[in-house]
């Protein structure tokens, strides 16, 4: 939930329990710790009062792939159907607890920056790179889902409002993600996975610089170099492998989940299951039409996991439980399927290689650079073409965009694509009427902002147009 005292400051009494518990160096790692774990969120099945506790990007799928033509839900019911619909209105509960959980991200790297003294000297700049990428992350999710939105850079008082509840224009918040993830480059290393490091920074802000509206294509570019001549990164040879041994070395950064474990784990991929239900909907994630016709042209061994299908019903396949089976009918779905381990993968190898083509296109429509389509290839020939065979003269801005939706399909890319490549509308148009959705319109390429939020302001958070 979310009121004046708790709003970008979920911790109550803020002052008085930061100053209590930031007193060493162990006591900021922790908090940066705590960072990932606003992310990761509350598993629905330990709690289902969604009022009490943000789910972090367990709900992000909702935001994303429904609102794509990548998936659907099997249902026409509730809230979270509303998101493929294109119904989303500024009470859905599913899109103010993504907002909320990114805030959460916010004020907790915030609390970091602002108790950063107490650490050891050593690690004041690594601990503070962290924080600062964590943010950018963050924001990068609101900027693209919500477009202006307020932009607190330190730990703000539940009175005050104006800096709470006042939107701040996109180009802004972009100013503050580049700062922040330059930072990150700067100060990091690559010792892990599952929290911030530096290639995870160069990526992300390589893909910034791909998203705000000045285009920075040759940065864009030299970042994902940087990672591919690294030496630290490579293509699984088996794509299943990719998501089912974890923290590989295609992962550049994941938010990891513990099976079994009801305050670690993760329920999000029991609901992509509908024939043989495991969740508690009736199937979400559900494959659309259109993206199964792409995987029979482009997907090649990718496509027998990524979805599976069982009568009438596509499913996605990608992330399912520890120990699950979807060969067989019916299909097994591991020890507890509610309470899975599946880490969520945030940045991969796969996708660096592919944006690097995508910044040597430069947003035109076509290339003939080798580089560019090295990187493209690399990613086909993993998925069983042929490099000499299947390699094409010219690169086209179309055969890229559809090499990105089968390789990265249900990993809550395709939206955020779309509004890239500046083809959303077009393809969202076509998908709506395809589907019978006649209430989509341009507009709703942003979600609403929360009307509970723009209640708590007194008037200052004001609503996208077409709410």
């Amino acid at each position: 939930s979310c009121n004046v005292d708790e709003f970008l400051n979920p911790l109550p009494d803020t002052a008085v329990v930061a100053d209590a518990f930031f007193t060493k160096d162990a006591d900021v790692l922790a908090g940066l710790i705590g960072i990932y774990d606003a992310v990761q969120g509350v598993n629905e099945n330990t709690n289902t009062n969604i009022n009490t506790s943000n789910r972090g990007v367990q709900f992000e799928y909702l935001l994303t792939e429904h609102r794509s033509d990548n998936t659907r839900g099997a249902t026409s019911e509730g809230s979270k159907a509303d998101f493929h619909r294109y119904l989303v209105d500024p009470e859905n509960v599913q899109s103010e607890d993504y907002y909320q959980s990114m805030y959460e991200v916010i004020f907790r790297a915030n609390n970091i920056l602002k108790y950063i003294d107490v650490a050891n000297e050593s690690n004041k700049g690594k601990y503070r790179a962290e924080a600062k990428f964590m943010r950018a992350y963050a924001y990068f999710n609101l900027v693209r889902l919500f477009g202006d939105v307020p932009m607190v850079t330190s730990v703000a008082g539940p009175t005050d409002n104006n800096a709470l509840f006042t939107r701040v224009p996109v180009a802004d918040i972009y100013a503050l993600i580049v700062a922040d993830l330059q930072e990150a480059v700067d100060n990091l290393d690559n010792t892990r996975k599952s929290r911030a490091s530096k290639a995870a920074a160069q990526g992300l802000l390589a893909k910034v610089y791909l998203t705000q509206e000045n285009r920075n294509y040759a940065g864009a570019q030299q970042l994902c170099e940087d990672i591919m001549n690294s030496g630290l990164f490579s293509l699984q040879t088996n794509f299943r492998n990719v998501f089912y041994n974890e923290l590989n070395s295609e992962i550049i950064f994941a938010i990891q989940y513990q099976a079994g474990n009801t305050l670690e784990s993760q329920s999000f991929s029991s609901e992509f299951t509908s024939a043989f239900r495991q969740g508690r909907e009736d199937g979400l994630n559900i494959v659309n039409t259109s993206l199964i016709e792409d995987f029979t042209v482009y997907g090649g061994n990718r496509t027998a996991v990524s979805y599976v299908t069982f009568g009438t019903s596509n499913e996605v396949a990608k992330f399912l439980p520890e120990g699950s089976n979807v060969a067989t009918v019916p299909p097994t779905y591991g020890l507890n399927a509610r309470n899975a381990g599946n880490d969520w993968i945030i940045l991969r190898y796969a996708d660096v290689l592919l944006m690097h083509a995508e910044a040597i296109l430069a947003g035109l429509p076509s290339t003939s650079n080798s580089a560019a389509i090295d990187s493209y290839m690399a990613v086909r020939v993993r998925a069983g073409f042929n490099a000499v065979a299947d390699r094409p003269s010219t690169l086209t801005k179309e055969a890229l965009l559809a090499e990105r939706r089968v390789e990265l399909a249900f990993e809550n890319q395709r939206f955020f694509d779309l509004l890239r490549f500046g083809v959303a509308d077009e393809v969202l148009t076509a998908h709506a009427a395809d589907m019978g959705y006649g209430s989509y319109d341009a507009r709703k390429l942003l979600l609403p902002i929360p009307q509970r939020e723009i209640n708590l302001s007194g008037g200052i958070l004001t609503q996208n147009p077409g709410y």
